[in-house]
């Protein structure tokens, strides 16, 4: 996802600066069975092929259920699926699990998966997550400026229950990601007006919005089981809220005084403390999340030649050991890939990869090797939502920069995520940024295919490289795991050497559970178990 969902990202995107607190309040109404959780303003109207931020994927995918859905391990299970059967990974027959229903009543068929996909792909849609169906055979004239076709040729509808899909070529992970949001299906109802459909979306999954008011915009998200659910993930509550603040602290005083049930962040002010104050509700974990600073090649200083020397002086002048042990008492990992430590494949180190660490006089030697193409002029920004939680290890990082190079480098911030994403979406942000990803689905594939082929609507930094794209294509066509992770290396070696972007960390959850709540876990991607909190 995403914060996929780039992640994703676990950045808040919450309350504008205006408002007070959440209607999570202690004057809340609510039914207290209803499982109260932190959550934020979508960036956009709830449509699974455009929802490519955290805050908008996790209520998306609690309203639609898929071909597969992931449990809290990341492992993949049937969801709609009867099967799915290929012999060559290249050409799949996929049979739908009879008697479901969208929750207006109407079937889905194989004609909701295929007019959902098609939707997806066509290039006049602009859709943000429309780079996953570009595997699929017919992608190219579907999605072309000017699309030559309106329909995939690689996608037909056999029947009701039944269609096929035929790849480009052999895909090592196209089935695993057949749980990912953008695969999920539409009723025919939401094609007359897909904007409008996001604000009080129809699915198939676990939950339903409560009501047509449901969507209380920068306040809350209510959703209800849905009683004609028939996967593996069925609700184990009443229901879910998710709530918008404007800081985790306030989100966390809420859920020590159990006016929150669940919180997945735990505030930087608190993280020397929440074990002793939630005691057995605090949660700690290794998770599939991480954080990453960008900066478009637009930027002046950033392009070309210089611009690469740049972006590597910058690197070695961050001290991200100090960093996740003062700012995060240990809560963050120093990133050593583009990826995330806790997935399968992961190396640690990768060719080139001494450029993630801290290096001041090699990082004052490449700065000075930059200036002497174009000398630095102006200040070193780097952008952040000043609602979700990041201020401290932004200004740490700035710090770091400016003590090494001296020059003026600052944090800037932005008061929500959607003020950024929007910027960054539009390649006019003209600083760097920070931005993170979250796994939708858990392969170091979907990190990189998401956020560094050319032609992804989430790769951040615009980075274009042919010779990265034909290797992720051949780590995905790789005929075993170890091959492909043999590929994934070389690929992660390149975006090394081209400095794609900065990473600094990975993510070691630090989380919490109100004394109203008996169970609840995180996933292996940070993000609850939504459907099994149970209070």
């Amino acid at each position: 996802m995403r914060f996929h969902r780039v992640t994703a990202l676990t950045a808040a995107l919450v309350l504008a600066s205006g408002l007070g607190l959440s209607a999570c309040s202690s004057s809340d109404t609510a039914d207290p069975a209803i499982v109260t959780t932190n959550g934020g303003e979508p960036q956009n109207p709830l449509v699974p092929t455009n929802t490519n931020e955290n805050y908008g994927g996790r209520v998306v995918d609690r309203l639609f259920a898929g071909l597969k859905y992931y449990d809290n391990k990341g492992v993949a299970h049937d969801e709609m699926a009867e099967s799915i059967t290929t012999t060559d990974r290249k050409n799949y027959r996929i049979v739908l699990k009879p008697d479901w229903k969208f929750t207006d009543g109407t079937p889905v068929t194989a004609k909701s998966f295929v007019d959902a996909w098609n939707y997806g792909a066509l290039g006049a849609n602009a859709q943000l997550q429309s780079y996953v169906f570009t595997p699929i055979a017919g992608f190219d004239e579907v999605s072309a400026e000017k699309p030559t076709a309106q329909t995939m040729s690689g996608l037909k509808v056999v029947d009701d229950r039944t269609f096929t899909v035929e790849l480009k070529q052999p895909s090592i992970d196209f089935e695993t990601e057949l749980g990912y949001a953008p695969f999920y299906p539409l009723p025919e109802s939401a094609f007359a007006d897909m904007r409008a459909f996001g604000e009080n979306p129809i699915g198939n999954g676990p939950y339903k919005f409560a009501n047509t008011g449901a969507w209380e915009h920068n306040v809350k998200i209510d959703l209800v089981p849905n009683p004609d659910y028939r996967g593996g993930r069925p609700a184990k509550n009443k229901g879910l809220r998710f709530v918008m603040y404007q800081s985790f602290d306030t989100a966390y005083s809420d859920l020590q005084a159990g006016n929150l049930d669940t919180l997945d962040t735990i505030p930087d002010s608190a993280l020397t403390t929440y074990e002793a104050d939630l005691g057995d509700r605090a949660i700690t974990m290794p998770t599939a999340q991480n954080q990453h600073i960008g900066v478009q090649a637009a930027v002046p200083h950033f392009s070309g030649e210089e611009g690469l020397l740049r972006r590597r002086a910058i690197s070695m002048a961050i001290n991200r050991e100090q960093i996740c042990e003062t700012i995060f008492n240990g809560t963050r990992l120093p990133a050593r890939d583009f990826t995330a430590s806790t997935l399968p494949g992961f190396d640690g180190n990768l060719p080139g990869s001494d450029v993630l660490k801290y290096n001041p006089t090699e990082a004052k030697r490449l700065w000075a090797q930059a200036d002497a193409i174009s000398p630095w002029t102006g200040r070193y920004e780097i952008a952040y939502n000043s609602d979700g939680g990041h201020q401290a290890w932004i200004e740490a990082v700035a710090n770091s920069v400016k003590n090494t190079l001296g020059i003026d480098a600052v944090g800037t911030p932005y008061p929500t995520f959607k003020n950024i994403r929007d910027l960054v979406n539009a390649g006019t942000i003209g600083t760097s940024f920070r931005y993170g990803w979250q796994g939708d689905y858990p392969t170091m594939l979907q990190f990189l295919t998401s956020q560094y082929y050319s032609f992804s609507d989430t790769n951040n930094v615009d980075y274009k490289n042919p010779e990265l794209d034909r290797l992720l294509d051949a780590a995905l066509a790789a005929p075993n795991q170890d091959e492909s992770y043999r590929i994934v290396a070389q690929a992660q070696a390149l975006l090394i050497r081209d400095m794609a972007d900065i990473p600094i960390f990975d993510y070691v959850a630090a989380a919490g559970h109100s004394d109203r709540v008996t169970k609840a876990e995180l996933g292996w991607n940070g993000l609850f178990d939504f459907e099994n909190i149970e209070k």
